[in-house]
Order: C-alpha cells, then sequence, then structure tokens
C-alpha cells in the first residue's frame, strides 16, 4: 500500500481551460474553470497537500495564480510552480524532480495529475511520481504509463484511491 500525500495537478485544460489566446492567461478576457474541479478540489483539499505547476510558455507563477483567483481556485492550493522559475519545462522529469527537492518530498508519495499523456504522465513517471491522465475527451490511445486514466473530474478521488491500493 502506498500513502499520497501530494498531488501535483497540470494547469492548464486539468484545472482551467486553455482557450488558446494569445499571451497570458490571466489578461484574457475571460477565463473558465474546468466542468466538476472545484468540486474535485474541495473533497481532496483535507487529505492531501495541493500542488499546482505549469510549463506555460506565456505565464509564471505569479500570473498563474492571478488567473486562479479570476476563479476562485487559488484557495484550494498549497504550492506553485512554473516552469519560468524552475528552469524545466515538461516533458523534462527535471521538471517534477525540482518541484520534490523544492518541497522536500519524495516521488513515491506524490500523483500527477494532467492532460497530456507525454508531459504529465510519462515525465512524472521518468521521475518517480504516480500519475493519472485527465483524458477528458476520451482519445483513443495507448496510455502504458498512466496509472489511472478519468474523463471527468468526478472521477479523480477514486483514481488515487485506488492507486494507494496498490
Amino acid at each position: 500500500m502506498v500513502t499520497i500525500d501530494y498531488l501535483i495537478f497540470d494547469w492548464g485544460n486539468t484545472v482551467m481551460r486553455d482557450l488558446m489566446l494569445p499571451g497570458a492567461m490571466k489578461d484574457w478576457p475571460a477565463v473558465e474553470a474546468i466542468p466538476g474541479v472545484e468540486k474535485a478540489l474541495g473533497e481532496l483539499k483535507p487529505g492531501y497537500k495541493l500542488v499546482i505547476a505549469t510549463s506555460a510558455e506565456h505565464s509564471n507563477t505569479a500570473d498563474m495564480i492571478q488567473s486562479l483567483d479570476r476563479v476562485n481556485l487559488t484557495r484550494y492550493f498549497d504550492f506553485f510552480f512554473s516552469a519560468k522559475e524552475l528552469g524545466f519545462r515538461k516533458p523534462d522529469p527535471r521538471f517534477f524532480v525540482s518541484i520534490l527537492e523544492q518541497l522536500g518530498i519524495s516521488a513515491d508519495r506524490v500523483v500527477s495529475i494532467g492532460d497530456k499523456y507525454l508531459n504529465d504522465v510519462e515525465a512524472a513517471k521518468k521521475a518517480g511520481l504516480g500519475a493519472i491522465l485527465f483524458n477528458e475527451d476520451g482519445t483513443i490511445g495507448e496510455y502504458p504509463c498512466a496509472d489511472a486514466i478519468i474523463e471527468k473530474m468526478n472521477e479523480l478521488k477514486a483514481a488515487i484511491v485506488s492507486i494507494s491500493t496498490l
């Protein structure tokens, strides 16, 4: 049995919808949370440290926090990281290793949740983390590194529990 203490969420298209507009999300005329993510975060918050991390090209950590503020999600997260400050971008596993080092935690107690198989699942697994693929559109494919695959945020807690019992 594995004890999961930390969950690292990808930002774009996992917590907030990437509307593919130019520039930093904080400056977009409108922003959207992923359906069901607020409820999922609320359910997870009491039992886990929640981390959000991004490789977004146009946003640093402060920009990400400003965007999360716009949809009232900042309060759920304990830690915030961006590639601009980390010095590594996904799919480089050092992106995740750097987060682990800064938090002083071991990889076997952490699960990554994200929508991009290469960036959020394969890279996380190479860094020693567990990984859940958020496959919102149900894309058919081979995802051998994923510990779990979900299509809706209301499936997340059960997926984490299933990984904990491996």
